[in-house]
């Protein structure tokens, strides 16, 4: 929806910005989003402080010549971060996105989900829909092969975004370190999905799309994300009698003071 203007919202007064050219930008208005997440007490901020983690740490390598091409992988990294904050400002402005980031936006807006529901539906729609799209963007044409290693490099980094997530979320509920999640399977099934499954999908997905253009292009990714959005709903609607329970009780406990929520998860 951003085509190089700015625009004042009625809503919140967030103020829309170009989307950005530089991992600079980016870090910024991850930043911003943070800040009226913050002010605002609304939990999308949940998802932009892993991800302005993430991105601090993607620029550092960069710094530290840590890919095979650094240049180009800013690259991937702003078109990649591009699509999530399109996709967000596009929800503030009640413009239409793609189907697996509404319903991670519609989840924030009804606020009755766990804070892990809230980051994995937004690791789902950015890592198995986006990032794929990202990387055949910056390649186009190019060989997509020689972007794999990169490609591998930054998976690696974007696993942070889950790596630390069960330490954070028992500073915000250390009622889930007593449940031993772990023996439910919840955030095992999760996490495997969000970081075995995606890496290799997200792969598959740009080299199933790289080369096409027009309706092909736009239909391989609409293929694409009604099959990541039926996960999503998935990670927002557990199936079992047991597991929905065990989300109700831990929910009960969670903190919801994003503004705390947010500091333990940067932490």
């Amino acid at each position: 929806m951003n085509g190089g203007t700015q625009a004042s919202l009625s809503k919140n007064n967030f103020v829309i910005p170009s989307l950005p050219v530089s991992i600079d930008e980016v870090i910024e208005q991850l930043e911003r989003i943070i800040d009226y997440s913050i002010t605002n007490n609304n939990c999308c901020g949940y998802f932009a402080v892993l991800y302005h983690k993430v991105t601090c740490k993607i620029k550092d390598c960069i710094s530290k010549k840590d890919f095979e091409d650094c240049v180009r992988m800013e690259h991937l990294d702003v078109l990649f971060a591009s699509r999530y904050l399109d996709a967000f400002y596009s929800w503030l402005s009640g413009a239409k996105t793609t189907s697996s980031w509404q319903i991670a936006f519609e989840a924030v807006t009804k606020n009755k989900s766990l804070v892990l529901q809230h980051l994995l539906t937004g690791i789902n729609a950015h890592i198995n829909l986006d990032l794929g799209i990202a990387a055949s963007n910056v390649m186009s044409g190019y060989a997509l092969d020689d972007l794999h290693n990169d490609f591998n490099t930054i998976n690696s980094i974007l696993a942070s975004m889950i790596d630390n997530v069960e330490d954070c979320l028992t500073k915000v509920n250390p009622l889930m370190k007593l449940l031993d999640l772990n023996w439910y399977n919840y955030d095992e099934m999760l996490v495997k999905f969000s970081i075995d499954s995606a890496r290799d999908g997200a792969w598959n997905f740009a080299k199933e799309i790289n080369g096409k253009t027009g309706t092909d292009f736009s239909d391989g990714i609409n293929i694409r994300d009604n099959r990541i959005t039926e996960i999503g709903k998935i990670i927002l609607h557990p199936i079992g009698f047991l597991l929905k329970t065990m989300v109700k009780i831990i929910r009960l406990f969670e903190k919801k003071n994003v503004a705390k929520v947010i500091k333990f998860l940067a932490s």
